[in-house]
């Protein structure tokens, strides 16, 4: 329980001491028009408050990865806590904050752009088909998940098919409309109701006096699967997550101001990891051990583990409510997917939005291959977007990088998590039997040598960059 309560604690005092030295590091400037205003076409670009923004920002981000992710990641014990606080505060807060700011300062850009500007022209067609192809996956398994969770909850006549129907039916609608007209409204309703379903659990934790284990490095996996990198692609959304890099820009093209920064995009990393905190704790302590866990989700997946824990903390009524509110994360991370991909695209090919036709055509293929999706295997797809999502989170920290050194910054708060995540997720990919299925051993000296020589590419780069720029009065942004 104190390690749970603590790290809780960590968490919130991170937003306040850390988050405020990235955003001295970075430097605001309060003056400065965001492309909010300058670049306003009623659609994507227009400028709403800071609490409104907020909330659309941690709906867009949390999705069920701070859920689904710590359930499947409590399976290592403790250590599970030790990675959401402290990947949480020095490198998920970190990449959000980096990424949004650097959006706003360059146009509201999206991170294929970004990847364009600062790491080479080859990166943006490479970057671009690499955040389609997460956000297709994010996107289907955000109708799978929650459309999983509704059937439990739902009379026997109201058939999956039926369910799956209904919401692409609402993310054709989000991705589609202007950004105030649906989300922008009905974000505050869910908004409440994913608050008073975490802090219901939360409390009940606590107040019940659950037996959440207590800090321990050991390995509690009943499969003894290897901690690193395995815990660091499970726990995703709740410490680091790429597919943020994909929906901060979103909001970068809402935001007024850039003293606001700060509150949206590093503070509701923060928020999103108390969430994955308490789900963590809760798939700890409710299953007889680690053994029973493991049984529960082998039956029926993370969901049951949200099923069995809401009703056993919160009763019939409340459990029901609070896996309302579990389903309202996916799927308001699911319509914003389908909404960044689309404007992904349309800035690829640089085709205006305000026209809704034009919007349609790019949209509709998107669909069309989500749903074919779908009748994979959701185990699978999670295994495919851990690895794509934290590949795609460890190139926005690189860009982040590039960006504070050619500007004469702090550049090492995004580097120390950008080696670490590249260590990680190399490993993972050469290991993992859907990558080459090397032996581990093997796959951690390879990936110690490729992370080895992006270091030494970077800093190549980045100096060659930092020259170029001596010749620019202005720090790093995109040409106007």
């Amino acid at each position: 329980m104190y390690t749970f309560i603590g790290g809780v604690l960590l968490l919130i005092l991170g937003y306040f001491v850390y988050g405020r030295f990235v955003e001295k590091v970075f430097g605001v400037k309060e003056q400065r028009q965001t492309p909010a205003i300058t670049k306003r076409d009623n659609v994507d670009y227009l400028p709403m408050g800071k609490q409104r923004n907020s909330l659309i920002q941690l709906l867009n981000i949390a999705g069920v990865g701070p859920i689904f992710g710590p359930i499947m990641g409590a399976l290592y014990g403790p250590a599970a806590f030790i990675w959401i606080v402290v990947g949480c505060i020095f490198a998920g807060a970190v990449h959000d904050y980096l990424t949004g700011m650097i959006s706003i300062r360059n146009r509201g850009a999206h991170l294929p752009e970004l990847a364009g500007k600062f790491l080479g022209k080859v990166m943006k067609h490479v970057v671009n088909a690499f955040a389609i192809l997460l956000l297709l996956l994010v996107g289907t398994v955000f109708v799978t998940a929650p459309a999983d969770l509704l059937a439990s909850i739902t009379p026997s006549w109201v058939s999956f098919g039926l369910i799956i129907a209904a919401i692409f039916l609402y993310y054709i609608l989000a991705t589609l409309l202007p950004i105030d007209k649906i989300i922008g409204r009905l974000y505050p309703f869910f908004g409440a109701l994913l608050v008073i379903s975490a802090v219901g659990v939360g409390v009940s934790l606590v107040v019940t006096g659950a037996p959440i284990p207590e800090l321990t490095f050991a390995n509690m996996h009943p499969d003894k699967a290897p901690i690193f990198p395995l815990l660091f692609l499970t726990i995703s959304c709740g410490a680091l997550s790429g597919f943020h890099a994909t929906q901060t820009p979103i909001i970068s093209r809402t935001t007024k101001n850039e003293s606001q920064g700060r509150y949206i995009f590093y503070g509701m990393m923060i928020a999103e990891g108390i969430i994955a905190m308490i789900w963590a704790a809760a798939a700890m302590s409710l299953f007889d051990g680690y053994g029973g866990l493991n049984e529960v989700l082998a039956n029926g997946g993370p969901a049951a583990v949200v099923s069995e824990v809401s009703v056993a903390m919160l009763g019939a009524v409340g459990g029901t409510l609070a896996i309302l509110g579990v389903i309202v994360l996916p799927i308001t991370s699911g319509d914003t997917a389908f909404r960044s991909a689309r404007m992904i695209i349309a800035d690829y090919l640089n085709i205006s939005q305000k026209k809704f036709t034009t919007r349609l055509w790019i949209a509709l293929p998107l669909f069309a291959i989500s749903i074919v999706l779908t009748r994979v295997d959701f185990t699978l797809l999670w295994r495919y977007f851990s690895w794509a999502n934290q590949s795609t989170a460890v190139i926005a920290l690189w860009v982040a990088a590039m960006y504070l050194f050619i500007a004469k910054k702090n550049y090492w708060i995004a580097v120390i998590p950008g080696v670490f995540m590249t260590m990680a997720t190399t490993t993972y990919i050469l290991n993992a039997a859907i990558g080459f299925g090397l032996p581990m051993n093997i796959s951690y000296i390879l990936s110690t040598i490729i992370t080895i020589s992006i270091i030494a590419l970077f800093f190549k780069a980045a100096v060659k960059r930092r020259k170029d720029q001596l010749q620019l009065d202005d720090e790093p942004t995109l040409a106007a």
